[in-house]
Formats: C-alpha cells, structure tokens, sequence
C-alpha cells in the first residue's frame, strides 16, 4: 500500500521553501517542468535548482515593484512555463494568485478586479491586450506584466527575471490567504473561493501520493488547462509534493485523441489524466490496442463523472484501468479510486484518508447505504486539511453550504455497503419525473454505450402530466445518420441497460453540445435557461 503523506499543520508554511527549495537541495537536477509546443517539437526542460533560481528572481521583481504579501495579483497565462515560474514566484513572496482561463473577457477582468481586489496582472500578450479596454477603470492596479514581447504600459517578465534572485521566502502562515479562484456559476456572479498556504499545498500532498500514485522522478501530464483549481491539484501541488515533475504541453486550438496518443508514446510519461470525454475519443483510435504507449504506469480521470463504457474500453485496450477522482473547486481530494483495492467501474471509489465523506439526507444525518443524498464533508469537530477557507464576501453563500457539521457540496450520490460511492449528479441537475428521481450521468452513460453515440447529455424537461420528461441532446459518430427509427433504437436500447423509467422520451441529434470553457456540459443551455 501507497505510504500516506503527512498532513500535519505547522504555523507557518510557504510552498517556495517548503516543497521546491527542499526538492532543489535534495535532488537539484530532477526535473520539475518538461515542456513541449503543440506539435511536440520545441522542448525546454526545467530542473528543480533552475525553477526555484527563477521563481526567486521573479519574486525579487514583484516585492520591487511594492506588492506586500497579502497582495493580489491575476495570472493568466496558457500552458507554458512562465505560468509555473510565477505561480511559485508568489507564493515565494507571499502574495496570493488568482487564476484566470485564458478565454476570460475584458468584462470578466473588470469584474473580477473590482470584486477581488487585484492589484497587478500578469498574463500573456493575447490576455494583456483585453486587460488593456479596461486597465483604466482600475487606477489601484499597481503592476501589469506580460508574459513574453513588449507592449506598452507593461513590464517585460524577463525584467524581472534579471532581478538578482529573493535570499528567501516570505513567513507565511498556513491560515493566511494562497490562491483564490473564481467558480463558474450558472447564476449571478461566480463565488470567490478562497484557500489557504494549508488548505492547497499541504491538502494536495494526498492527491499526489495517494491519487496519482506518484513518486520522485516520475513524470506526470494533466490536460487541464491552467486557469482551473484542476491545474493546482495535477500540474502543480500533487506531482510536486509527490517529488515527481510536470509534462506541460502548449495548448492546441482543439483536442486531437490522435496527437495526444502520440505524445504520450514519444515522451517518458508515466502517469497521465484527463477528463472522460478525452479518454472517450481515445479509445474511439484502433492504434490504441494496437501500440499503446509502453512508459505509461497509471491513469487517472476527473471533472465529471466517468461512464463504465469508457473506462472499459480504455482497460481492454491499454491493459491499465482508469481511477477516477472527486473533489471540487472548494476542496483537495474527497474520494478516489486507488490500486490498494478492486475499481469499481462507474464508482467515483471510497474516501481518500485524512477527509470524513458521507451522504446524508434534508436531515443533515447520514443516509442507510444504497440510498441516494448529497454529498457532505464533516468539517466538525475538526475542520479537515484541504478544505477551502469559505466564500469571500459571501454569507449567504456559506451558510448554505457550511450546515451543521457538515460542508454540502451541491452533488448528490449514494455509498454502497462496501464504501465506493457513486454519483447520481448535482442536485439542480437531477430529474423528477412521475415520482421518480432520474440522474442524467445513468441515461447518458447508458446512451453512449451504443455504438453509434459520440457524446449525450440528458435534462429534464417540463411536461405537464410527469412534471418532467427526460429529453437526451446525442452527437452521433460518423457513419451514423439521425432519424425516427435510431430514436427508437436508443430509447429501446436505454430501457434495456437502466431501469425502463429512465429512458429519453424525447432525443434531439446535435452537432456539438453547449459547454463551459472548462469542459462541463452546461446543462442549463440545455434546458433553455
């Protein structure tokens, strides 16, 4: 069995110093950052000694320019390894980063800047330029950054590269403020969530050892693109705290299952995840069975829930089975599949240690196992290490989710008498219909095991005599063409591989499905919302 990492908390704690400076002393040439472009070609390779001289140079930079720790700068840059540089650069100073996707708004960055307080930005030159239509609103923004090139009325990174590196790491306590991201939400303003120098780097040494399964040396590639806490828990924290380094690949306009076969055959990565809808076009390649990738060791899936089919699919044609892992923008890892035990395919796997997971019920009690309830985290008498620190400036946002003893996640699911917990879905998300309570997550995992489904998404709709029906959204492979008799053979085809009340009364062939820019299926969009 995988030894446990600590998760002892000490009253000062700064990820710099802690994890990539230790690494740097101890192993000064193992290699932190292994970084291609799109194609493959270019490479640079950063070792632990190089990334924490940079990050230090880069740290001297920002407290020149006046940021204090406390001190809030956004930091959106795509997948490349200044992201990496300053990410740990602020942390090294103490100052907190706030992560951005790179297809952010200008009027997503107005926003956010007021909301959060920012008072720099550092982003690439695509980004810098969206920041620039409203930089003028903001006159307490201190610094602007780019990322690489000139651009006036911002400060070249390499300017501060060139700063003689910081002798150290700011004292930071572990309670005090780290990085802060902002949810996507499907109403209002997305919720400000922010954790602490505890709650990520130390909460993420479990994710790393215990999900992940990684080790010094290894190499690991994680397909979230860096504006998500997703980035944090597997390009980050979790290979870093393991010891391990980070496959980073220049971000391709779309996801090519060929292109990604590819370069997981041709570099040494020995672990690798990504999110079910890529393992999904993955297996859809013959020359997966034919020559799978022969350095790879362990798979792991996460962002939604992935679908027996799937993970079949991937464990005849590799021979290597998919742990899929649970948590949220709020926590570290709450649940996971992991080799000391069977996977249960479909199960999302038992609780990862150092956290208490239940489902209960309206009553806020634990719900007899087999049954259906939201998924909570016990968070007295002792609050667990890798929990988020609340909503910022949000009271009625964390009395709804901070009840009684718990943290209500939002996500509803049920634990079997053997510990693995499923997922049903979110609870907004879940059908009722005559009666009956319908997950969206059975009726398209169902649908997609048919042979001509690419991709389906299913909602509730009104209906006047069921209070709603269940109305499928399916993107069909090539070959296969829409019409009554294919609609027909998958609602027969769904009666038969889930309960006959869950299937699609009505389906609608689709060319693409609306979806956040992190990859989740928008059901609202769907439902006219």
């Amino acid at each position: 069995m995988t030894e446990l990492p600590s998760l002892e908390v000490p009253e000062h704690a700064n990820f710099a110093t802690d994890c990539i400076d230790r690494i740097a002393a101890e192993a000064p040439d193992r290699t932190a950052i292994l970084w291609t472009d799109a194609a493959g070609e270019r490479r640079r390779e950063i070792s632990f000694a190089e990334l924490a001289e940079l990050s230090r140079r880069v740290a001297a930079g920002l407290t020149g320019l006046g940021f204090e720790p406390g001190d809030r700068v956004k930091l959106v840059i795509g997948r490349e390894p200044a992201w990496w540089i300053c990410a740990v650069a602020m942390m090294r100073a103490g100052i907190v980063w706030v992560p951005g996707t790179t297809l952010l708004t200008p009027k997503d960055y107005d926003m956010r800047i007021e909301r959060a307080g920012i008072r720099g930005v550092i982003a690439d030159p695509a980004n810098a330029a969206k920041v620039d239509e409203v930089r003028d609103r903001h006159p307490d923004l201190r610094a602007f950054i780019v990322s690489e090139g000139e651009r006036d009325g911002w400060l070249p990174l390499d300017a501060l590269l060139a700063h003689e590196p910081a002798s150290g790491s700011a004292r930071t306590r572990s309670d005090a403020a780290c990085v802060l991201y902002f949810t996507s939400g499907t109403t209002g303003y997305p919720k400000m969530v922010v954790h602490t120098n505890a709650s990520y780097p130390i909460g993420h040494r479990m994710t790393g050892a215990w999900w992940l399964g990684l080790g010094p040396g290894e190499l690991h590639w994680n397909l979230s693109d860096t504006g998500w806490a997703k980035a944090a828990w597997a390009s980050l924290f979790g290979p870093w705290t393991a010891g391990a380094g980070v496959f980073v690949q220049e971000a391709a306009p779309r996801f090519d299952a060929a292109a990604t076969l590819d370069t997981l055959r041709r570099f040494p990565i020995d672990s690798f995840c990504g999110p079910p809808t890529a393992f999904r076009q993955l297996i859809a390649l013959p020359e997966l069975a034919s020559d799978p990738p022969a350095n790879l060791k362990r798979v792991q899936a996460a962002g939604e829930p992935l679908n027996p089919e799937v993970w079949e699919g991937w464990k005849r044609a590799t021979g290597i089975e998919i742990c899929e892992g649970y948590g949220q923008t709020e926590t570290t890892l709450l649940v996971c599949n992991h080799p000391s035990f069977p996977v249960r395919p479909g199960s999302m796997g038992k609780v990862a240690p150092g956290v208490d997971v239940e489902v209960i019920g309206d009553d806020l009690q634990p719900v007899p196992d087999g049954s259906e309830g939201e998924i909570a985290v016990r968070v007295k008498p002792a609050r667990p290490v890798g929990l988020f620190a609340g909503y910022e400036s949000n009271p009625e946002e964390n009395a709804a989710k901070f009840r009684g003893d718990w943290y209500l996640t939002g996500d509803r699911g049920l634990r079997d008498a053997d510990g693995y917990f499923w997922f049903i879905g979110r609870g907004d998300d879940v059908i009722l219909s005559a009666g009956y309570r319908i997950g969206p997550f059975e009726v398209e995992s169902a649908l997609i095991e048919h042979p001509a489904v690419l991709e389906a998404a299913a909602v509730g709709m009104p209906d006047p005599e069921r209070y709603q029906i269940v109305k499928a959204f399916v993107i069909l492979h090539e070959g296969f063409e829409p019409g009554d008799a294919l609609v027909g053979e998958l609602q027969d085809h769904v009666k038969r591989t889930t309960a006959p009340y869950k299937y699609p009364r009505q389906i609608e062939f689709v060319r693409e499905l609306p979806k956040t820019i992190s990859g989740k299926i928008r059901r609202v969009e769907l439902r006219g919302g």
